[in-house]
């Protein structure tokens, strides 16, 4: 070969080597590029990420629970935009943790947070369909989108997500992110977590959930809006069980005869949990608890409150005011109350707002408050209405405090009360019948309006240090005065004086000046709250000693401390000779015989029951009050619109609740 091809060669060959040697370096350059840049990516976008370590001391979004008094009847649970119970781990099924890893990330156990074999199949899968479809997302990716990023899909974010599910997947145990996971994500409209799904759809707790069941949760995972036991969609949510078992037995977690089974299986779904139990208690409750935690508090913090409500009792009051209520509507009387409660601690036993929560809203006809006779969701009782005769033994308390006795005979006759209102006050009895010369007992075990009067005029002569109406200093035989012009002033003081026992007793509702009310003030002139005056007659049966009532009997948070808990302190109101006296009058059969008959619903065999009744004029307001020495119970029935009821007193509309309901506490030996 000629030298000059030889020296061509060799050049060629050298400049070849110096181009291969340019390419490389600037592959390498181009490879320290991208190192740098993804670096630089992942610095830049770190700068400001939370930290994973933050999961130790994340709070998960828990709605407050509201049980009866027992603790196992949930009432209502308070949420926001996410309804969650937290369950730990190994209260999970080992079958249901298994599904939710078949059917969202099947190599869980086995990549560092970033799977990229199904990174790839995703790839390839997108490329074919020209449309990114396929997702790769793992269980960390998912739980770290979920609780730190939004669902926006940019390269930006993406980046964050990568570096927080590495770093997450490096400091945790795949068990403790499973846990997390098990608990963060959605299920359904508002349901989060497992233990919330698993009583939603099958009203029992995840770890009684079975293969079947488990596998159904595990589905709704990939779109909990879509795939839902009680939307449109129902036979694709069970499709995809089907799937997913499928899958479990292809990967070894259950046999072939195991998937066989879990498929063939009924799936029984508890139904849509709108339900509120002891709805009218429950908003009471819910309303005193916003008050002191505030209502975004208590969306969020997973309270537990236990309540004083015997939910047995409710039941029945409950059946018991839906049944009457439905006779009483012959009277015209179209809605009804009920509040039962200890006179020893002052716990709400029972609390029913109106005869039906659950009826068609407004059934006659009327605009939400606009002169309705009937409407379901006000709790009427926490309204005020006027108790008529119901309010005559704290009169007759007042007077036995000034020093006077059952025995103290009045004059049951036509009387003039002096002017009132710029008229002559002159009230008749309800029967409009006089009796002459009656006792005090008789008089409040009766109902007689005249006399119950005259007791005010009694209280009013004995505070103003008058002599006594007969001119004696001592405990007077008789008041047979018929007249009464000029003895307002009298009146006043024991107008005064009764309502000063009245809000000792727990009625905070009597604000008007005393000329506001006038000796009608003694057949119930003056609006009280149900709740109210059934606590008040609480003072009677405790002989004396008076508890505020309460709804709740202790508050928990998430970790199960206690944060308020209910503390009785009863303080002395009457002394326990006048207390006794009241009860024993209330009490007494022979006594009310002559007005409400030997065997009427305020008369119970074997049972000694103190009982008031009352009512309204014009019939607007039936009551029934009574207790014994453990319970007190209280009815109202009338109208939401105050329209009258047809011509019948709070024993006839009223006295029949109170007696089928105090029956059954008597019977079952409360």
């Amino acid at each position: 070969m000629p030298r000059r091809k030889i020296y061509r060669k060799i050049y060629q060959k050298g400049k070849n080597k110096k181009r291969f040697g340019l390419i490389l370096k600037f592959l390498g350059i181009c490879f320290l590029s991208f190192i740098f840049g993804i670096l630089f990516l992942f610095i830049y976008y770190a700068r400001d990420l939370p930290r994973p370590e933050k999961f130790l001391e994340k709070e998960f979004i828990q709605s407050t629970k509201i049980y009866d008094r027992t603790g196992k009847v949930l009432l209502f649970e308070i949420y926001g935009e996410e309804k969650r119970e937290y369950v730990s781990l190994d209260k999970v099924p080992i079958h249901l943790r298994n599904a939710v890893i078949v059917a969202e990330d099947s190599n869980f156990y086995h990549h560092f947070g970033i799977d990229l074999k199904a990174i790839g199949r995703a790839i390839l899968a997108d490329l074919k369909l020209r449309k990114p479809v396929q997702g790769a997302s793992t269980i960390p990716q998912q739980l770290i989108r979920s609780s730190f990023l939004t669902r926006e899909k940019t390269l930006g974010r993406k980046i964050k997500e990568v570096i927080l599910t590495l770093e997450l997947d490096r400091r945790y145990s795949k068990d403790q992110i499973l846990e997390w996971y098990l608990n963060q994500v959605p299920f359904g409209p508002n349901i989060y977590g497992v233990e919330t799904a698993s009583k939603s759809y099958f009203g029992k707790s995840a770890s009684e959930l079975t293969l079947a069941e488990g596998a159904i949760l595990a589905s709704a995972i990939k779109a909990p809006s879509y795939l839902y036991p009680y939307g449109e969609y129902l036979d694709e949510l069970l499709a995809r069980k089907d799937y997913i078992l499928d899958r479990m037995a292809t990967l070894g977690y259950i046999s072939q005869e195991e998937k066989e089974k879990a498929q063939k299986e009924e799936i029984k779904f508890a139904g849509p949990s709108s339900k509120i139990l002891a709805p009218h208690f429950v908003m009471y409750v819910k309303d005193l608890l916003e008050k002191e935690y505030g209502e975004d508090f208590l969306k969020e913090k997973g309270l537990k409150v236990y309540t004083t409500l015997d939910f047995d009792l409710q039941k029945s009051a409950e059946e018991i005011i839906k049944e009457r209520a439905k006779t009483n509507e012959k009277y015209r009387a179209f809605n009804a109350s009920l509040v039962a409660l200890s006179p020893k601690t002052g716990e709400i036993l029972a609390m029913v707002g109106s005869k039906d929560w659950d009826s068609t809203p407004y059934p006659d006809g009327c605009l939400p408050g606009k002169n309705c006779l009937f409407e379901p969701y006000p709790n009427v009782a926490l309204r005020g209405r006027q108790p008529g005769s119901a309010f005559k033994p704290f009169v007759y308390a007042t007077a036995f405090k000034k020093g006077y006795d059952d025995k103290i005979q009045v004059l049951d006759e036509l009387t003039n009360f002096g002017i009132w209102g710029q008229k002559e006050y002159i009230p008749r009895n309800y029967d409009g019948k006089f009796r002459g010369i009656v006792t005090l007992r008789e008089g409040l075990a009766q109902s007689l309006n005249v006399p119950s009067i005259k007791v005010l005029y009694l209280i009013g002569s004995a505070a103003s240090g008058e002599p006594r109406p007969d001119g004696r200093d001592e405990k007077i035989e008789k008041l047979e005065i018929n007249n009464f012009l000029g003895k307002e002033e009298v009146f006043s003081k024991g107008l005064e004086e009764s309502i000063e026992t009245a809000k000792e007793m727990g009625i905070n509702t009597l604000t008007q000046p005393i000329s506001f009310y006038g000796p009608s003030i003694v057949l119930g002139g003056g609006e009280v709250r149900l709740l109210e005056m059934v606590s008040a007659f609480g003072v009677f049966a405790t002989e004396g000693l008076k508890t505020e009532p309460t709804a709740i009997l202790r508050i928990e948070d998430s970790s199960g401390n206690i944060i308020q808990e209910s503390k009785k302190n009863p303080r002395r109101i009457l002394e326990s000779e006048i207390a006794q006296l009241i009860s024993d009058i209330l009490a007494d059969n022979e006594a009310r015989a002559p007005i409400f008959g030997s065997r009427s619903p305020l008369y119970f065999e074997g049972f000694k029951v103190s009982v008031k009744t009352g009512t309204t004029d014009n019939f607007r307001d039936g009551w029934t009050v009574g207790f014994t020495p453990d319970v007190v119970v209280g009815v109202w029935v009338g109208n939401n619109n105050q329209s009258p009821m047809q011509k019948e007193p709070g024993i006839v509309v009223a006295g029949p609740i109170f007696h089928q309901f105090m029956e059954k506490i008597l019977k079952n030996n409360f």
